[in-house]
């Protein structure tokens, strides 16, 4: 491929993002605004986004953070066992897109979590009545291997789980394994699924290669080369099924260095070029704008956006950090030279 060659796509959408809140919303949420049309915002904040009116109010604190950029965050309810079939009409009235179950002591700030699917079946219900998306953080907790917990979760709770509420919509969150792609690429069209660009790009090695690497480190955790090489076979192939959720996952260097550092890469500002570094390893950059700009909308029945981007194969130097000096935000590959950039974003035609 040339070196001065350029990609013009659709403008994408990001359909699993962290951006906390405070100051490092502020510091997060331009660099997806800057790219990104819309995204899905993960409501796993402390306290948790359990209902409409938290909902609306995290939705304003993101849109002045973007500022005058044109950018539609999408929000997301956070199930726990109280969470009523009342709360899910009124989140839907309020125009909250989907909910999210995210097994208790699963992943960062899951501690109000379900501790038992059955405990919200009548949500899930209402939920399918409604026609809104279910979000899942596909893994089991307790006394599971982690290299395991994501194969188990679709054995023991997915399978019952769609058998159970056949017209609800699921999309499995940041799927990890080859077992995830195999169930996503057989199953109905009610069954979605996104792709972070490091379990594309990675396997555990990296977590541990010459020492502990601890940007590296996520949940679902990196697994096997066999399960990164089935999720790039999923996103060659031609299920439209499976979109981009970068989850990107923003903490500070002192969190995710520490004695108990936080699991999360963060790649909001640079999730183009590290997955199209992904998309070009197996030949498959004619399937990356279906993957980025049109599977998504089209899984939630929402419009595919009209503005595109450019995207130019031409070398750069991501920064080493981000934000404050003394306690800055590190990015996944810091320091690393990148091959792709996005040339210009939203005004291109």
């Amino acid at each position: 491929m040339n070196s001065d060659m350029t990609l013009t796509i659709t403008q994408p959408d990001d359909w699993h993002l962290h951006v906390r809140d405070g100051d490092m919303l502020k510091l997060v949420v331009p660099h997806t605004a800057a790219v990104f049309k819309r995204a899905i915002i993960m409501p796993n904040l402390k306290p948790p986004i359990t209902n409409a009116a938290m909902a609306n109010a995290y939705k304003k604190r993101i849109v002045a953070a973007a500022g005058n950029q044109d950018f539609t965050p999408l929000m997301t309810l956070y199930l726990t066992d109280e969470t009523t079939p009342n709360i899910i009409s009124e989140a839907k009235e309020a125009g909250v897109i989907a909910a999210k179950l995210y097994p208790a002591g699963a992943t960062t700030n899951s501690a109000a979590g379900v501790t038992d699917v059955k405990k919200i079946y009548q949500s899930l219900e209402a939920m399918q009545q409604l026609n809104m998306p279910l979000l899942v953080h596909g893994e089991v907790t307790g006394d599971v291997d982690v290299f395991d917990r994501e194969a188990m979760y679709i054995d023991n709770i997915l399978i019952p789980l769609v058998k159970n509420f056949p017209a609800l919509k699921i999309v499995m969150e940041h799927i990890t394994t080859q077992q995830a792609a195999e169930y996503v690429s057989q199953a109905g069209e009610n069954i979605g699924a996104t792709i972070t660009p490091q379990h594309l790009l990675y396997n555990r090695n990296a977590i541990l290669s010459g020492g502990i690497r601890p940007h590296y480190y996520c949940l679902p955790i990196l697994k096997r080369e066999q399960h990164r090489q089935a999720l790039l076979a999923l996103v060659g192939s031609d299920c439209n099924r499976v979109f981009l959720g970068t989850d990107s996952a923003p903490h500070s260097q002192h969190a995710k260095e520490s004695d108990c550092g936080c699991a999360g890469c963060y790649s909001a500002y640079h999730a183009m070029p590290l997955y199209l570094e992904a998309f070009e390893s197996v030949n498959a950059l004619d399937k990356f704008e279906a993957f980025a700009s049109f599977n998504g909308p089209d899984f939630y029945g929402l419009p595919r956006n009209t503005s595109k981007i450019q995207l130019q194969k031409k070398s750069w130097t991501l920064p080493e950090s981000f934000g404050d000096a003394a306690d800055p935000l590190v990015p996944l590959k810091a320091g690393e030279t990148l091959q792709w950039q996005v040339k210009n974003s939203k005004e291109a035609k």
